[in-house]
């Protein structure tokens, strides 16, 4: 019974030791996630929640914590907000102090967007077929237009192939943001702090709602994004 026991303990630690270890959540820096989109949960909001694509890929790299509101987020934080709700006067003022103070702020802001949801249109639950611009991209600077034509559409964002959805374009109105890619995206210095606009959000689709095309290119095309504000 000794020999069996110590047979078996050494196979345990064996396997451990052939086992990589997890990368230490204290490792890896934080990403705070705005959106109504169903990338933390899905819309049936079942007691097993497998997780999308879009954030098994941010959580690779990142420790992920939701937050509903831009007043609840740390000073100099990184932060998704992906087709989020419009937000009350308040709140926009509060991301737009944010940002100045520091903040760093991926915004994917989709003037059509394609999602297809299970949650009837008005459900405040849902996610906004359009962007709702209540004057913040406006205050910064730049116009978001909606595309002439429906439909995927390959494009290029930051150097990296990506199949978006009907994305919008974006053009300058003022001297505070480059836009690049072709009208898909815009960086903006705003005080001390700095934020990416993305004219889609239907890129994040994957899985079995996902896009017909190939989508490779995506998940690394936001991640180098998000890496690109994180220095």
């Amino acid at each position: 019974m000794r020999k069996a026991g110590l047979a078996a303990l050494l196979l345990l630690v064996s396997c451990r030791e052939a086992t990589p270890a997890k990368t230490p959540d204290k490792a890896r820096p934080d990403l705070f996630l705005l959106t109504p989109l169903p990338l933390l949960w899905s819309e049936t909001f079942g007691v097993e929640q497998p997780g999308s694509p879009a954030l098994k890929a941010l959580e690779g790299t990142y420790r992920v914590t939701p937050v509903d509101l831009p007043s609840q987020l740390p000073e100099g934080a990184l932060l998704l907000a992906a087709q989020p709700r419009a937000l009350p006067a308040e709140e926009l003022v509060a991301l737009d102090a944010w940002v100045r103070r520091g903040g760093r702020l991926v915004l994917l802001a989709d003037p059509m967007l394609e999602w297809p949801s299970r949650i009837p249109l008005g459900d405040p639950r849902r996610a906004p077929i359009a962007f709702p611009d209540t004057g913040l991209l406006q205050h910064w600077g730049l116009r978001l237009d909606a595309p002439d034509e429906r439909g995927p559409k390959q494009s290029s964002l930051g150097g990296k192939p990506v199949l978006t959805a009907s994305p919008g374009e974006l053009a300058r109105t003022g001297n505070g943001c480059e836009v690049g890619d072709g009208g898909l995206s815009a960086t903006c210095r705003i005080g001390n702090g700095q934020a990416r606009i993305i004219a889609d959000a239907d890129f994040l689709r994957l899985g079995d709602v996902g896009l017909a095309g190939p989508t490779d290119g995506n998940l690394p095309a936001l991640l180098s994004q998000l890496a690109d504000l994180s220095h």
